[in-house]
């Protein structure tokens, strides 16, 4: 794996955990696809520092049980007319 990509990985994973944020979000700020992020800190990061990748899991996971959560705040508020979005 080239440097750079093993860089990138660990970089996202520290932000996602920091923030404890999306990988939707993560994506958006570091200006690359939801796919890149995903298998950079999923299947990459395994590679490179797995502990690190093991916190980031945690992180995604609770993402992932909270994400109808968000998915109804984002759709009452689309219905009462708010514009406000949810991450």
């Amino acid at each position: 794996m080239k440097e750079y990509i093993e860089e990138r990985a660990i970089e996202l994973a520290n932000y996602i955990i920091e923030k404890k944020t999306t990988v939707r979000a993560a994506a958006k700020q570091f200006g690359i696809s939801k796919s890149t992020v995903h298998k950079d800190v999923t299947e990459r990061l395994m590679k490179v520092n797995s502990e690190l990748a093991d916190n980031v899991r945690v992180v995604l996971e609770e993402n992932k049980a909270e994400r109808h959560i968000r998915g109804g705040e984002a759709t009452k508020a689309k219905y009462q007319g708010v514009n406000t979005r949810v991450i």
